[in-house]
């Protein structure tokens, strides 16, 4: 008899003293989970196996919701690539969000013609309001869970980014700001550690969200990446007292609308000889070259320069493991996407409450997704810049 049978007969065999149809299901799930990774692997759970491609690595907790309660799983991790079962639902929770949110949308009286065609696309006729503040509490729970957990550890880089979206306040219609905070730790791992609305990009909202994370226990940041926000630079050096890199792409844009359509390339490529340089020093010295060429003709473009040297070429002043990454919010753009994706179904959005609800669960599963995926970014060069440096002990003892 196989192992997986007298489990299940142990199971069995308890009876009325546990609900039998959620532990049978989580049976059921950890052993279908089992079987997939001994398929990817190429060898069962420590079985010694020459065709072998892959090796376990551990599990993850996950807590999964079923119409016979929450049965808790421990989904396997991978040494290589990632694993997820497709018998979970990832974006379970985000797409209750968006139902949650249109409904309150439509309650509330927001009803253009694209909400009031999704609510009957959904089946949402007849909604009381008593439903959806149950739904809306649920979510609400778990997001301000996640989004008010304790951040532990050092996290030396710290990427901010805003979109906008629409919101119905005192009877008009407004945009207001939703800033995500992304941030690597010196594990090389990538997590999301914020997010907040506001009216603003002014310093004081810059100041309080950056203090919120602070409080959380944000420490060790050595460098903020974002676009050019007013307010967000002064912000940074009287909160965290880290660098700044401003976006190398937004940037870019900025540079090449000082320039004719016919000369973008030439521009760009003389300016992009800036970010081939090996280090600092010499990317600097490069930059001021470049700067200098281009002032006779593009005057504009190179008092640009002149003023944004040291904020685009921050990165260069770390690792050259991690300066892909560090030179611009491209990490953050994916994810801002999807955010706008999501957020364009509803339209406007009846309250601020709302957005969180739905950007905060979005954000929660996109964190779940990379727990799963490999490190984010290489060791080599973490350490040094960690206020707690790992001490590495010799392999050998010499009296």
């Amino acid at each position: 008899m196989t192992k997986a049978s007298i489990a299940l007969t142990d199971l069995a065999e308890k009876g009325a003293d546990v609900d039998l149809v959620r532990d049978m299901l989580q049976f059921a799930a950890q052993r279908l989970m089992d079987v997939d990774v001994e398929a990817l692997c190429g060898a069962a759970y420590g079985e010694r196996s020459v065709p072998r491609e892959n090796s376990r690595n551990g599990y993850r907790d996950r807590a999964w919701e079923t119409r016979a309660g929450t049965v808790d799983l421990r989904i396997p991790k991978l040494r290589k690539g990632a694993y997820f079962p497709g018998f979970l639902e990832p974006r379970r929770t985000a797409e209750k969000a968006l139902t949650a949110v249109i409904q309150e949308a439509y309650i509330q009286g927001i009803s253009t013609r694209s909400v009031d065609e999704l609510v009957k696309a959904m089946g949402m006729t007849g909604i009381s309001k008593s439903q959806v503040s149950r739904l809306c509490a649920e979510i609400d729970e778990r997001v301000g869970a996640f989004l008010n957990r304790p951040i532990e550890g050092d996290w030396p880089y710290l990427w901010i980014d805003a979109t906008y979206v629409k919101v119905r306040a005192s009877g008009r219609i407004v945009s207001v700001a939703v800033i995500i905070a992304v941030g690597v730790n010196t594990d090389g791992t990538r997590e999301l550690l914020g997010l907040t609305t506001g009216p603003s990009e002014a310093e004081p909202f810059w100041a309080d969200f950056l203090r919120t994370l602070t409080h959380r226990g944000l420490r060790g940041v050595k460098l903020v990446i974002s676009d050019a926000h007013v307010g967000l630079k002064a912000a940074i050096a009287k909160v965290s007292n880290a660098a700044w890199q401003r976006c190398r792409v937004h940037f870019m844009r900025n540079a090449l609308a000082h320039a004719g359509k016919g000369q973008r390339q030439m521009v760009l490529a003389l300016i992009n000889t800036v970010f081939a340089q090996e280090t600092s020093e010499a990317a600097h010295a490069q930059w001021r070259v470049v700067a200098d060429q281009l002032r006779e003709k593009f005057p504009k473009l190179s008092a640009l320069m002149d003023d944004a040297e040291h904020d685009v070429l921050a990165f260069m002043a770390f690792p050259k493991a991690h300066r892909k990454q560090l030179a611009s919010t491209n990490p953050l753009e994916r994810l801002n996407a999807e955010v706008k994706r999501r957020t364009d179904v509803v339209g406007i959005f009846p309250n601020d409450e709302a957005i969180v609800r739905l950007v905060g669960a979005l954000l929660l599963e996109q964190n779940d997704e990379w727990q799963l995926q490999r490190r984010y970014m290489q060791l080599e060069g973490l350490n040094a810049v960690s206020d707690n440096q790992t001490t590495r002990l010799s392999a050998v003892i010499t009296d």
